[in-house]
């Protein structure tokens, strides 16, 4: 069976769901014929991401979010006019982006929570079968807990999830936690995080620094002062910012560092504790080498909120509204705690290797399905 992903590119996560899924398939003899990455100016991605395919890795102009002038907080007004006005050239992505479905005929569309993979399904239902992958769909689970207050990010964020899901056959959750119920329809799964196989083994190990890791440079800041009002603290901080040497020593106690795929998972291994902006996958990654987590979702996203509240739950670790001496106090005293939830969370990772095969059986022939301009 011949795939064809199509990655958001605004996190790094959903970059590293389509690594491993990528491995996965190769394993079962199943062939990716071609990555569409969403690119947009924030954001470059990064080599280990465009070294880990084999097949053509195109970069597509894709909705994405705009940030406030400091780099910090997500403006939906903002991202929802500036994406409004880039209206002609999305629709030139979507033309692109049928261009290369011509090209390469896969069998399937795997959509790793882009919105103009889920616009592009809508516009070519019957190009393959959609597929949709991504921890935001477990917002379609009952248990599921929407972060408070809601309001007008709120029902963005659900219409923006559902739009990248549009036409899927299989809507693939990612949860930190094991439900004790099923999803309410049939095709919608639930799965453990997808843990890259440098992650699985790695041996982790407690070091005597914090490490840190900021989706926007704006934060940076913040970091800054909490490493310069405690200077018994040791902090490696790893950032998007290009503009700056790769290892950057801005205080005795503060070195931060270029994204490094190899080098980030070797200090999350060693780590005493981590801390980020609430990311689904790094957590994840936390949790599965026993690491404590203080996370302080991006200002104005909505996701990350639900994103925190929801692996607070599961006991990866404290939400924080700002990085803060205090809230690392509070962390160090849920070693145990964090220890406990490790162990569960290494047990429900044992099922992603079945949930895999079954979930290849099931997807539905597109054989008769796809209709392709020759």
């Amino acid at each position: 069976m011949r795939f064809l992903f199509i990655v958001q590119g605004e996190g790094r996560g959903h970059m590293t769901q389509a690594m491993v899924i990528s491995d996965l398939l190769h394993k079962h003899g199943m062939e990716v014929v071609a990555v569409v990455i969403g690119a947009s100016g924030r954001r470059t991605p990064p080599d280990y991401f465009l070294d880990a395919f084999s097949c053509p890795v195109y970069r597509v102009q894709s909705p994405n979010f705009v940030a406030d002038k400091e780099q910090k907080a997500i403006k939906m007004g903002a991202t929802v006019l500036e994406n409004l006005k880039k209206l002609p050239r999305f629709i030139r992505s979507l033309q692109q982006l049928d261009h290369w479905v011509q090209v390469h005929r896969p069998d399937c569309i795997l959509n790793f929570y882009d919105m103009l993979g889920g616009i592009y399904a809508m516009c070519y239902p019957f190009r393959a079968t959609y597929l949709a992958i991504g921890h935001q769909y477990l917002m379609f689970h009952p248990d599921f807990t929407f972060a408070k207050p809601g309001g007008l990010q709120k029902v963005l964020f659900k219409l923006n999830t559902a739009i990248t899901c549009a036409n899927a056959s299989k809507i693939i959750a990612l949860s930190l936690w094991k439900p004790q119920r099923a999803m309410k329809n049939e095709n919608h799964l639930v799965w453990p995080p997808l843990i890259r196989e440098r992650v699985r083994r790695a041996e982790p190990s407690t070091g005597d620094f914090f490490l840190v890791y900021i989706v926007n440079s704006g934060y940076a800041e913040e970091i800054y002062r909490l490493a310069k009002n405690r200077p018994q603290i040791t902090i490696e901080a790893f950032w998007d910012a290009q503009q700056v040497p790769a290892r950057y020593l801005t205080l005795p106690n503060l070195t931060f560092h270029r994204i490094d795929d190899e080098r980030f998972v070797e200090k999350l291994r060693q780590c005493k504790a981590y801390l980020s902006t609430a990311g689904f996958e790094s957590i994840a990654e936390a949790m599965f080498l026993g690491k404590k987590t203080l996370m302080v979702p991006v200002k104005g996203q909505y996701e990350q909120r639900c994103n925190a509240c929801d692996a607070e739950q599961a006991g990866a670790g404290r939400t924080a509204d700002r990085f803060a001496a205090e809230m690392l106090e509070k962390l160090l005293e849920e070693e145990k705690n964090c220890t406990a939830s490790a162990t569960a969370f290494s047990d429900w990772q044992q099922s992603l290797d079945a949930a895999f095969l079954a979930f290849l059986t099931s997807i539905p022939s597109p054989i008769g399905k796809r209709i392709l301009v020759d």
